[in-house]
């Protein structure tokens, strides 16, 4: 499995390094492929639960939300929801006579939601001044707090964090996580000049690895409900896109908005 791992690493790495240096239109056609991969995932583990989101309906509201940073309308994203809320309950009505019409309709404003409207951010982030460097920070950081998480949990990890949810996390990988998070965020924060303090690199790295523990509990959670591993096979010893993109769907919005109220 680590060899799995390591090796979908070498493939996949290369690429997103490139889609983010390279910038827009390359690093959104990443972004919506991911979404589009991650949100189908979503809703084939809501099928196991007996629900039947409206997943057609759920992409393309999706897709259109990953736009919106380009549209010139300043309430585009206000409208591209009105719009999806009022075709999905037209929807809704049509499928009224399924007695699980209107929890179909919940999860599909839920994926929407949760993967369609967070990922946005990255793009947002991407396209501010310096994003590159932001982005680049930003996904080295979560990477950090993946792989300290595992290797540290793997060695070393005794103490469970969160039974229930996911048995094999434990507290001595959750503090793993954070330090590497923190290390990371302060070497490559000063390596990119970011106009940060090493103390506020280390108090922006410790918010970024908490968001990615708690995205990657909440995709645990969701896995545990459905009686699932993995979110799919897609990528081999990751799991699934959707596997993937949990730790990184609250931490890219919450560096977007640090910039935005802090930075700039």
């Amino acid at each position: 499995m680590l060899r799995e791992r390591v090796l979908t690493a070498i493939i996949g790495l290369p690429l997103l390094i490139a889609a983010v240096w390279f910038g827009a239109p390359w690093f959104s056609i990443l972004i919506v492929a991911a979404v589009i991969l991650g949100i189908i995932e979503f809703y084939r583990l809501v099928t196991l639960a007996n629900s039947k989101p409206f997943a057609f309906i759920g992409i393309a509201w999706s897709v259109l939300l990953l736009l919106t940073p380009y549209c010139p309308f300043v309430q585009c994203t206000s409208l591209v929801m009105t719009v999806g809320i009022s075709i999905s309950l037209f929807w809704l009505l049509a499928k009224s006579s399924d007695s699980t019409a209107f929890s179909n309709w919940a999860w599909t404003v839920g994926g929407v939601l949760y993967i369609g409207w967070m990922a946005t951010y990255w793009i947002y982030l991407r396209d501010l001044e310096s994003g590159m460097l932001w982005t680049f920070w930003t996904l080295f950081t979560v990477f950090a707090s993946d792989i300290g998480a595992f290797f540290v949990g793997r060695t070393w990890g005794k103490h469970a964090m969160a039974p229930v949810i996911s048995p094999k996390k434990t507290w001595e990988g959750a503090f793993g996580g954070l330090f590497s998070s923190i290390l990371v965020s302060i070497v490559f924060g000063i390596a990119f000049s970011l106009p940060l303090t090493w103390w506020q690199l280390g108090l922006f790295g410790t918010g970024i690895n908490i968001l990615a523990q708690i995205g990657d509990l909440i995709e645990s959670l969701l896995k545990r409900n459905t009686h699932v591993k993995n979110a799919s096979n897609l990528l081999p010893g990751h799991g699934g896109m959707l596997d993937r993109l949990d730790s990184l769907l609250l931490s890219g919005a919450f560096v977007y908005y640090v910039i935005l109220f802090f930075i700039r």
